[in-house]
């Protein structure tokens, strides 16, 4: 963001690693965010909104020239060490997944801003999958058939694959899937 007046250029710049983070669920997430600008600065302010979709963003905290104001509702959640912008949300849950927006504005001979947006999706880990057999015995002498049934208790972003002697299984003759 360049931002012109009085014939001088100031500039300021606004970073993170990436648009999207994954985090895991109970696990603290660290939504790293640096800035710099080439202005003298009398006042630096730093904004933390959250939103999801269809929905007004939340206010979680701000500073002003390091003296954070956190939304009470949130203070025991989310943490903002500055001088830089990087925010800590500990622990990580579920509900925790949308956009987080950083605002910095700084105020010099004139107020300059700048903004990013950050979307977060949380990971569920994979519990223990079970296997059921149909018949349950697991003997097909007389059917001709089994059935195999894979289940996970919890889990995001599951993948389901068989396996027979460390290759993968393909759907043919011998084998359907659903």
């Amino acid at each position: 963001c360049f931002f012109f007046y009085t014939g001088a250029c100031s500039a300021l710049k606004l970073t993170v690693p990436s648009h999207t983070i994954h985090g895991i669920e109970g696990q603290p997430l660290h939504l790293v965010v640096n800035y710099n600008f080439n202005t003298t600065a009398s006042e630096v302010q730093i904004i933390w909104l959250f939103e999801r979709p269809q929905t007004n963003p939340k206010y979680l905290l701000g500073s002003v020239n390091q003296t954070v104001v956190p939304d009470l509702e949130y203070q025991h959640k989310f943490t903002l060490i500055p001088p830089n912008a990087s925010l800590m949300i500990d622990p990580l849950h579920i509900s925790d997944e949308g956009n987080y927006i950083v605002k910095v504005n700084v105020r010099g001979n004139r107020t300059i801003a700048a903004s990013q947006k950050i979307q977060v999706a949380v990971d569920v880990p994979v519990t223990k999958p079970t296997v059921h057999t149909d018949p349950s015995s697991g003997v097909v002498e007389h059917v001709g058939n089994i059935t195999l049934k894979c289940t996970v208790g919890k889990g995001t972003r599951i993948v389901y694959q068989w396996m027979k002697n460390g290759k993968r299984l393909h759907a043919g003759p011998n084998y359907t899937f659903s």
